[in-house]
C-alpha cells in the first residue's frame, strides 16, 4: 500500500548571516545559480518525487517568496490532493512568531488534522542539494520507523558545525547532540559522523503525539534542539544514509552526497562555485531529475564579442566586449566593453558600465555598476564604500526596479 504523503516546507528563516542578502527577503527567497531561488531545490525535490500535497510556511519578510511561488509555482492539480499552498503564520496558538522548527508545525497542526495523511515529510528550505525522496520514504517503512532522519556523513574536524546522530549498527538513532565538542562517529566509518539534513519523515500518530503534548507550552520548540535528543527513547527513529540514494541522471564526477547549508556569505559563494567548470560537483544540467524555476519572458543570451571561461550566463544577458571567468550571471545582466568580471555572481538585471573590474564579489539584483569601478581588487577602499564579509567576498545589496 501507498502511503498518502503530506509535505510541509519550512521556509520562514531570517537568514541573518546572508545579511544584506536577506535584507529585504527570506532566506529561501534569495536568488542561486542564475536563475533560480534557493526554495526552487526542495520544491523541485518533492515534485520530481511525486509529492504534490505540499504547504509552504513562511514567516520573515515573506512577500517576496509569496509573490515568486504565486507565478512560478502554480500548485493546483488534477486532483484535490495536488496543491503547493503558502501558508503564513496564523497564530492559533497565540499572538506569537513561530518560535523554532517545530512550532512552526505545532501551530500548523489543523493542516494535518484536515489532509489525513499516513506519513509528513518536514524539510527545510534554504539548502542546496538534489533528493529522491521516495528513497527515503522505502527506507522509512522497510525499517518501520516512527521517525526518519535524513543524514549526511560530513568529517569529524566539521561535525561540530551540525547536529550530530548516534547511530547502531543498523542506523537506528539512539542519540543526538547539537554542535558536540566530540561527536560519535558512523560505526562503519569512524572518520565521519551523521549530520542531520534537517529532513524528517514522521508518521503522523507519532507527530500529533510530540507536538499535542506540547501544545499547551509557551517555549520555543525545535526538531534539533527539542524532539530530537530524546525522541529516539520512546519512538523508532532512524537515520537515512543520503548518499545511498541513486539518483536518476548524476554524472561520475558529480559528488553524489552533495549537500550544502548556504547559510553565510561564504558558504553562499562556495557553492556557487561548485557550480563551474567541465566536472561541477554539482551539475544543474539533469533533464532526468531538474531543478524547477519560474519563468522568464526576455530574450535569449546573446554574446557579442566577450571572452567567457566557466560561466553560467541566465537568459537576456548582453555580454558584449569583456571577459568573464568562473563566474555565474543571472538573468537579463548587460556587461558592457572592457569590464573584467572573475570568480563573480552577478544577479538579476544588473548592469556593469565599461571598464568596470570585480572579483569575488555578489552583486544582488537590479544593480548599476558604475563605468571604471574596481570591487574586490583594494579591500581597504572596499571597506569605505560596500560590504565586506569576513571571507574577503564583498556583497552589494539588492538595487532599486525602475520605476
Amino acid at each position: 500500500m501507498i502511503p498518502k504523503v503530506l509535505g510541509l516546507i519550512l521556509a520562514g528563516g531570517k537568514g541573518e548571516r546572508l545579511y544584506p542578502l536577506t535584507k529585504e527577503r527570506s532566506k529561501p527567497a534569495v536568488p542561486f545559480g542564475g536563475k533560480y531561488r534557493i526554495a526552487d531545490f526542495v520544491l523541485s525535490n518533492f515534485v520530481n518525487s511525486g509529492i504534490f500535497s505540499i504547504y509552504v510556511l513562511v514567516q520573515y519578510l515573506s512577500q517576496s517568496l509569496i509573490e515568486y511561488l504565486r507565478v512560478s509555482w502554480r500548485g493546483s492539480g488534477l486532483t484535490r490532493d495536488q496543491f503547493i499552498t503558502v501558508v503564513p503564520p496564523q497564530m492559533r496558538l497565540g499572538e506569537t512568531w513561530y518560535r523554532g522548527t517545530a512550532d512552526a508545525v505545532r501551530q500548523n497542526l489543523n493542516l494535518i488534522h484536515d489532509f489525513g495523511p499516513d506519513v509528513v515529510a518536514i524539510f527545510g528550505a534554504d539548502h542546496i542539494y538534489r533528493m529522491d525522496i521516495n528513497q527515503m520514504l522505502s527506507f522509512h517503512l522497510e525499517s518501520h520507523a516512527d521517525v526518519t532522519v535524513a543524514a549526511v556523513p560530513v568529517p569529524l574536524r566539521e561535525a561540530r558545525h551540525f547536529g550530530i546522530l548516534q547511530v547502531d549498527s543498523k542506523n537506528r538513532v539512539v542519540g543526538f547532540e547539537e554542535k558536540p565538542k566530540e561527536p560519535k562517529t558512523i560505526p562503519q566509518d569512524l572518520a565521519h559522523a551523521y549530520a542531520s539534513m534537517g529532513n524528517y519523515l514522521f508518521n503522523r500518530d507519532t507527530l500529533l503525539k510530540i507536538l499535542e503534548k506540547e501544545v499547551e507550552t509557551d517555549s520555543e520548540i525545535d526538531f534539533g534542539r527539542s524532539i530530537l535528543p530524546s525522541i529516539h527513547k520512546e519512538s523508532r527513529v532512524f537515520a537515512y544514509d543520503f548518499p545511498s540514494q541513486q539518483l536518476p541522471g548524476i554524472k561520475s564526477y558529480e559528488d553524489k552526497a552533495y549537500w550544502r547549508d548556504v547559510g553565510s556569505i561564504e558558504t553562499f559563494w562556495k557553492s556557487h562555485m561548485d557550480l563551474l567548470g567541465p566536472r561541477p560537483k554539482l551539475d544543474l544540467n539533469n533533464p532526468a531529475w531538474p531543478i524547477r524555476s519560474g519563468r522568464y519572458d526576455g530574450p535569449p543570451l546573446k554574446v557579442s564579442g566577450a571572452e567567457l571561461k566557466e560561466t553560467i550566463a541566465g537568459e537576456g544577458c548582453l555580454l558584449n566586449k569583456c571577459r568573464v571567468e568562473r563566474s555565474i550571471l543571472g538573468r537579463g545582466v548587460i556587461i558592457h566593453d572592457n569590464c573584467v568580471v572573475e570568480e563573480s555572481i552577478i544577479m538579476d538585471s544588473t548592469e556593469i558600465k565599461p571598464g568596470a573590474h570585480l572579483k569575488r564579489v555578489i552583486v544582488d539584483r537590479y544593480n548599476i555598476i558604475p563605468a571604471q569601478e574596481q570591487i574586490g581588487l583594494d579591500t581597504q577602499k572596499d571597506n569605505q564604500k560596500y560590504m565586506v564579509d569576513p571571507s574577503g567576498i564583498v556583497v552589494i545589496p539588492r538595487g532599486r526596479t525602475a520605476q
